[in-house]
């Protein structure tokens, strides 16, 4: 990396998941001033604690009302924000069409798209008018080949990647609409099978996880975000593959062509 996260300031939701932990050390970790959000006190108290450049933030990231207070609390600690990684989400799956009860249905509109939503309007405008604004969510391959048991939740995930594009074309649309202002926010989606980490490998060691990607390569993707150019980068879904295949930048550089 060139530095390009030496002092921005990067929201990351859903951060005592394996992948927020994932991500919140590794930006720490490369320069970034890390406000680590989730609605589990304990959890981000001690995920603060591993770094003076994390900041923990308790949340109910589905009310808006919280997170415009929550948005107004980081700008006055941290600054502007400069990013935003929305790792909020959860599975839930049934048996058939018909196994798709509406409590499913409503954790997950709750968890992965109305967080989603709230957050991306509270931060807009400082993304807007950051140097290098980011948005980034995960979504699921099945989005584009959806199962009847997984309807819900490809359904949501569907609906996530579209908030995420329109968020895209309102970057466009602020930053541009004067012709001598260049693009430098970006709204992006990554791909994914499914996501691994280290306590699923110790509970199936056996398993092999193909085509699964690890939480430390999606943490790598994300920071790699923020070097690449706006322009290239914006509305893009880029697929983020096992371990095994190539490395986050090689990644990035591929969808980027």
């Amino acid at each position: 990396m060139s530095g390009t996260l030496n002092a921005r300031t990067i929201v990351v939701a859903g951060s005592t998941s394996a992948a927020g932990v994932a991500v919140v050390n590794l930006l720490a970790h490369a320069g970034a001033r890390v406000a680590a959000v989730d609605i589990l006190e304990d959890r981000v108290n001690e995920l603060a604690a591993g770094h003076e450049s994390i900041t923990g933030y308790t949340c109910n990231l589905a009310d808006l009302h919280a997170v415009t207070g929550l948005a107004a609390t980081i700008r006055e600690h941290l600054g502007p924000v400069d990013g935003l990684i929305h790792l909020v989400g959860g599975w839930r799956g049934g048996d058939g069409i018909q196994g798709q009860s509406d409590a499913d249905w409503d954790f997950l509109h709750t968890g992965i798209l109305t967080t989603l939503r709230n957050t991306s309007r509270a931060f807009f405008d400082d993304l807007v008018a950051s140097p290098a604004g980011r948005l980034a969510i995960v979504s699921a391959e099945s989005v584009a080949s959806p199962s009847a048991d997984g309807a819900a939740y490809t359904a949501v995930k569907a609906a996530a990647e579209a908030w995420a594009l329109a968020v895209a074309d309102g970057f466009q649309k602020a930053q541009t609409s004067d012709a001598d202002k260049e693009l430098t926010s970006a709204s992006l989606i990554f791909v994914v099978k499914a996501l691994l980490d280290e306590r699923m490998r110790a509970a199936q060691p056996e398993r092999k996880f193909p085509g699964f990607t690890h939480v430390d390569a999606l943490a790598e993707a994300v920071e790699c975000i923020f070097d690449a150019d706006a322009a290239r980068l914006n509305g893009k879904r880029i697929r983020l593959g096992s371990a095994a295949e190539s490395g986050a930048t090689s990644v990035l550089t591929e969808a980027l062509r």
